[in-house]
């Protein structure tokens, strides 16, 4: 069974037992710890991964990893089974279940090996928190969660956690309370049990916890969950509170790539996927949608008032294009191009425009309501602008905690 019949599958050795083919048709590949025999196959240009288990098992992987990439989770592609195998004495074999080799990816062993900083240590566990509350939320009861049972990879700026094993996985409408715990439960006694493995290994530092460790993974898993699922409601002027949520996240360390809005005759519910980037991965989008050369942390804050204009206007389902261009045309184009020659020379233009949207959201979080860009703009001109020393004094600096110096502008949008 397969949905890639590729004839050159036909010339691998099916009737020997995994552990004893060939080296010539084997790719030498990083691999994580299984218990089952996992190989990597050559079969033409493509990488196979090769994991010998029962027939039904396997068919049943094969089922769910499709099912999962149907609903859009971060897992390994199915490319077939092999069943009914015997050996060349006609004494019966396991089937194998065959997933494509997920490009620049790498076992979490690998990674640890390298020494990694403490910093990107508690990222990549961070990613397999989000990788857990994604599965959660779309009903996954993974049964097995692990560090081995994960694939880490880095790729166009994401820094992102898949998953390669779904042997033990069910698939709900949604899950109970219960069946997330017992998840959690599971996360924490085997990520710890890795963990020591990797310290009687020298693999990671002397003074690192294990225990500690899996429950950060725990604790950042409650927290994300609780900012993802709990459902707020609020008026369609009270678009500060979106940025306060996505402000949350951000501090809790959790970038957001997407989001989107439902709206109904009473408000709205706010529904966010996050996903764990790395540096550069803002900076790049901004530049393909806007054609805009800003800093990392100025092209964060510019894009989720991107993407929130986007839900706003109700076009989450167009092109993000298009609506990157009516932002510009209508939100970051007259700001920039009305800041007075007399203050021009204080900050550069997107730092401005990053400033004014901190001086709105804080107006909007003062006020109760939401402020207007516009609005924001003229006050931040009057109160904080003046105040500043021309851009070549302050270069680098980060405006993330900006003082408000304002005057409340009118109740209206």
């Amino acid at each position: 069974m397969t949905s890639h019949a590729d004839p050159k599958l036909l010339d691998l050795p099916w009737s020997t037992p995994l552990e004893e083919w060939d080296r010539s048709h084997l790719a030498a590949l990083p691999r994580g710890i299984s218990r089952h025999i996992v190989r990597f196959v050559k079969v033409g240009r493509r990488i196979i991964a090769a994991k010998e288990i029962r027939d039904d098992i396997a068919a049943r992987e094969y089922d769910m990893l499709r099912n999962l990439g149907r609903i859009g989770l971060p897992c390994v592609v199915p490319y077939g089974v092999v069943s009914g195998r015997q050996s060349v004495d006609g004494e019966p074999l396991d089937g194998i279940l065959l997933t494509e080799h997920l490009q620049f990816s790498l076992p979490y062993r690998a990674l640890f090996s390298q020494r990694l900083q403490p910093d990107t240590v508690l990222r990549l566990l961070d990613a397999l928190a989000v990788l857990l509350a994604r599965l959660h939320l779309a009903g996954f009861w993974w049964g097995d969660v692990s560090l081995s049972n994960t694939l880490f990879r880095r790729d166009a700026g994401a820094f992102a956690a898949y998953l390669v094993d779904a042997e033990t996985g069910q698939l709900f409408p949604s899950l109970s309370n219960g069946q997330r715990e017992h998840d959690l439960d599971i996360a924490r006694v085997n990520i710890a049990g890795e963990l020591m493995d990797l310290a009687a290994g020298g693999a990671i530092p002397d003074d690192a916890d294990p225990i500690e460790i899996s429950d950060r993974i725990v604790s950042r898993y409650r927290r994300l969950w609780t900012e993802l699922t709990g459902l707020e409601r609020f008026e369609r002027g009270d678009r500060w509170r979106l940025e306060e949520r996505v402000r949350t996240l951000n501090q809790l360390g959790f970038d957001i790539d997407e989001f989107e809005i439902s709206t109904d005759v009473d408000g709205a519910t706010i529904q966010i996927q996050p996903k764990v980037v790395d540096a550069g991965h803002h900076r790049r989008r901004l530049l393909r949608l806007t054609g805009l050369d800003v800093h990392e942390n100025q092209a964060r804050r510019l894009l989720n008032d991107l993407d929130a204009f986007r839900a706003g206007e109700g076009r989450g389902d167009e092109p993000e294009e298009l609506g990157a261009h009516d932002w510009m045309l209508r939100v970051y184009e007259p700001v920039v191009r009305n800041i007075p020659e007399e203050l021009s020379a204080k900050l550069e233009a997107a730092q401005i425009f990053h400033e004014v949207l901190e001086h709105r959201w804080y107006l909007s979080e003062r006020t109760g309501h939401d402020v207007t860009t516009q609005w924001a703009f003229a006050d931040y001109l009057t109160h904080v602008l003046p105040a500043k020393p021309d851009e070549k004094s302050v270069v680098g600096v980060d405006t993330v905690e900006m003082p408000v110096i304002a005057m409340f502008p009118p109740d209206e949008n």
